[in-house]
């Protein structure tokens, strides 16, 4: 069980870092082309925007929730509040399974980007993987990647923190220079040229969405480190969730102006050219790597904090084995709960750069499933609860609920076997299989360990 606890060090500025910095990573560098020529840069503005109006509706939620229960774990406490024991493990280990296949990317991409800037540096071929060669180099720049993230966020969330906010600045000056360069030497004919805009291709876009945007509920898994009054811990997470939504749409607009649809198939980082043809020079396209490479560092951050608490706050009652509950004697952090989760993205190169795709796809039918539940145990607790104080309190908040939820499931839908953007079998399927049957191998054992008394005496304290 956990000893001592988690100190409220985190001011507005790292809040708002630690979110944003979650929500942007490198996939605004690698990601845009691709999104791009499967739908036009019209069609993926329109998939971000239903997305994005998505995402703030569940945010609503959450900002509503995390402000009346700043707790380490946030899902976790909704639904546990709102439903018992089983919805929320099934929730947080769905939110956990994002998270993780986020921590999992970022330590596939750090290695795919140092490779495009130093080729040739493919050393010790391994294996094979989906028709894509592993090289031992390439392994052991994400592997060591791992180590960094897991040693900055033992030595403390303010350590975290403070690196969270510097490399943030860097993004949002690359971003802005590569927005700038596309007004100057940009386009509307390239932004209109490529696909027509289409339901299936929009659709194709949306299932990604919600992995883009899964980092506002950073802030109520740390909420328990939050030294802020409720009601602006709602309002942070909001104004989060909107700036990361015009971040993504601005950067679609840029690289859609500045690239014609032949340059698009040309390129591999599409953001990256977008700038040098927008400045005339490629150093500025190399400014941009370097900007993704923050990215992946603050994305990495953000989530391996995330995961780790969400971990801590399931082992705090008992969900999970009670040792990844303790906190670090002179640093006060999960630092069990942080190992655990970054031990799992030093395996994830080994997987090869198709990791990318997979992982991606199938973390975000996990937080999906955890928004769902998020969205019921918010309508749950307005009609179980109404007494219940709430400092950051949703106007229409039923409405806003409903809505919520029905989306919410529509995304969920996309996922599915027949939908129009359903997850490929074998590869993604047998990894939301194998976190499923993980999940419930390790809640039995802990409810045969522990006991039903014990996660309940602690929930109730909380």
């Amino acid at each position: 069980m956990s000893s001592g606890s988690l100190q409220r060090v985190l001011r507005l500025r790292d809040v708002l870092a630690l979110s944003f910095g979650a929500m942007i990573g490198w996939s605004w560098v690698a990601l845009t082309g691709a999104w791009i020529i499967k739908a036009g840069a019209p069609g993926a503005v329109v998939a971000f925007l239903i997305g994005g109006v998505a995402v703030i509706l569940i945010g609503l939620t959450y900002a509503e929730l995390a402000a009346a229960m700043p707790q380490v774990g946030g899902e976790h406490v909704y639904s546990y509040r709102a439903m018992g024991a089983g919805a929320s493990f099934v929730c947080t280990w769905g939110i956990l399974m994002g998270y993780v296949a986020v921590v999992a990317f970022e330590a596939v991409a750090l290695p795919t980007v140092a490779i495009s800037l130093a080729p040739g540096f493919n050393l010790g071929y391994l294996w094979t993987v989906a028709g894509w060669d592993v090289y031992a180099s390439w392994a052991v720049i994400g592997m060591l990647g791992a180590v960094l993230m897991m040693w900055i966020n033992v030595r403390g969330v303010r350590t975290a923190a403070s690196l969270q906010l510097i490399v943030v600045i860097g993004l949002l000056i690359a971003g802005l220079m590569v927005l700038l360069g596309a007004l100057t030497r940009g386009s509307a004919a390239n932004f209109m040229q490529g696909p027509a805009i289409s339901i299936s291709a929009i659709a194709s876009i949306m299932i990604i969405v919600p992995f883009m945007f899964v980092g506002f509920d950073v802030i109520p898994q740390a909420a328990a480190e939050i030294d802020l009054p409720r009601p602006l811990i709602g309002k942070a997470l909001m104004l989060s969730v909107v700036v990361a939504m015009a971040w993504y749409v601005l950067i679609i607009v840029a690289v859609g102006m500045s690239l014609s649809p032949a340059q698009l198939a040309a390129t591999s980082l599409a953001t990256a050219d977008a700038a040098s043809q927008g400045w005339n020079t490629p150093w500025m396209g190399r400014l941009v790597i370097v900007a993704g490479i923050a990215g992946i560092l603050t994305s990495w951050n953000a989530f391996l904090l995330g995961a780790s608490r969400a971990v801590y706050a399931m082992a705090h009652c008992s969900m999970l084995p009670t040792w990844l509950g303790v906190l670090h004697p002179r640093y006060g952090t999960p630092h069990r709960a942080i190992v655990a989760v970054g031990l799992t993205s030093m395996i994830a190169p080994l997987f090869g750069r198709p990791m990318l795709v997979w992982v991606a796809n199938a973390g975000g039918l996990g937080i999906v499933i955890a928004y769902i539940m998020v969205v019921i145990s918010f309508l749950i607790l307005r009609r179980k609860e109404p007494e219940m104080p709430r400092p950051y309190r949703v106007a229409a908040g039923n409405w806003v609920g409903w809505l919520a939820l029905v989306l919410s499931l529509g995304i969920g839908w996309l996922y599915l076997p027949g939908g129009p953007a359903g997850l490929v079998w074998p590869y993604e399927w047998a990894i939301v299989g194998g976190w499923s049957l993980l999940g419930l191998l390790l809640f039995a054992w802990s409810r045969w360990r522990y006991g039903v008394p014990e996660a309940a005496r602690v929930m109730e304290s909380v």
